[in-house]
């Protein structure tokens, strides 16, 4: 058995994971009675964590929000994360979330071990910020209001405008946030449609939680993300653009991973790597700005409207820099 003190920031790190945890469950991850095990609650409690306890044979344990924040338990692998994802939203479109995502990342900063700090600087060196164009800025308490009810699979209720300007009261079951290209979508199942869809949070307002848990559904993709590209990619408004990249697919996804969907190719004649990109974009230019942040070679082999505007860049761009070089 671990010692008290061990035990106690494992027991606080795992009330964090999850909403609800059953006590037998949570009395056998630690390895306890559930005598021991309301004794760990309770020097929590005595730290300052508000522990709600159910009683009973179903009864269990999560951590309440209290008065204030207290200090939070993360492992190695976690605080790096937290380091690189706060240097993310700095950079984010979600509104007011880049001066408080610095100094939180100022505060995580110093007081990471030299070992992880070393981690944090080789990311923030070997990661290219590729963020080319702001999108719609989306509601940083509405984005916390979708996640936490993905995280608690709790039924979710809000109004919604679509594309075409119908707007309309959704009652949905959250699977996922994600963001591709410049947007933020929701993954859902809406129960007014008996169907999967995909939501942009910059289009939907007022979510609330309803209380109501539901069991999750399968869903009809390999992931999120892929399900979102698959209904961009179906949308009347979209465009749809193939290229080859002459570059390594890891460099490529590094670039652009988050906006396009990418496959390794057959090497060139001069044994140059080569990746097959396919872009869904709301426009030609933003397609280009996607393509050219990887830095290397590429070919468009469609649409033409995206080659001839790449052939139209071009020559603008060759005659500004004729014109530099005068």
């Amino acid at each position: 058995m671990a010692s008290t003190g061990s035990r106690t920031l494992q027991l606080l790190s795992l009330l964090q994971t999850h909403r609800y945890w059953p006590g037998q469950e949570l009395a056998d991850r630690l390895e306890v009675s559930p005598r021991t095990l309301r004794r760990d609650v309770e020097r929590l409690r005595d730290l300052g964590y508000p522990v709600d306890a159910t009683r009973g044979v179903a009864g269990g344990y999560q951590l309440a929000a209290g008065a204030s924040l207290p200090p939070l338990v993360v492992d190695d692998e976690e605080a790096v994360a937290l380091a690189v994802g706060l240097r993310t939203a700095a950079q984010s479109g979600v509104a007011g979330v880049a001066d408080a995502s610095v100094r939180a990342l100022a505060k995580v900063v110093q007081v990471m071990p030299p070992r992880l700090r070393r981690r944090v600087d080789a990311l923030r060196v070997a990661t290219l910020a590729s963020e080319l164009r702001p999108g719609p800025v989306v509601d940083a308490e509405l984005l916390t209001v979708v996640a936490q009810a993905c995280r608690d699979e709790e039924r979710l209720v809000f109004s919604y405008v679509r594309r075409d300007g119908e707007a309309s009261e959704r009652t949905v079951e959250p699977h996922r946030l994600v963001s591709v290209g410049r947007r933020w979508y929701l993954v859902a199942y809406d129960l007014g449609r008996f169907d999967w869809r995909s939501f942009r949070l910059d289009r939907m307002a007022e979510p609330r939680p309803t209380g109501a848990r539901f069991r999750p559904r399968a869903l009809p993709a390999a992931d999120a993300a892929e399900y979102v590209r698959a209904s961009l990619a179906g949308a009347v408004d979209s465009l749809l653009v193939d290229a080859v990249v002459h570059a390594p697919l890891a460099d490529v996804e590094q670039a652009i991973g988050r906006w396009a969907a990418a496959s390794a190719e057959p090497a060139a004649a001069d044994g140059t790597a080569r990746t097959r990109v396919r872009i869904t974009a709301d426009s030609a230019e933003w397609a280009l700005f996607g393509l050219a942040a990887v830095g290397a070679p590429f070919t468009i082999e469609g649409p033409e409207e995206v080659r001839e505007l790449a052939a139209l860049w071009g020559e603008r761009f060759g005659s500004a820099a004729r014109l530099v070089n005068r």
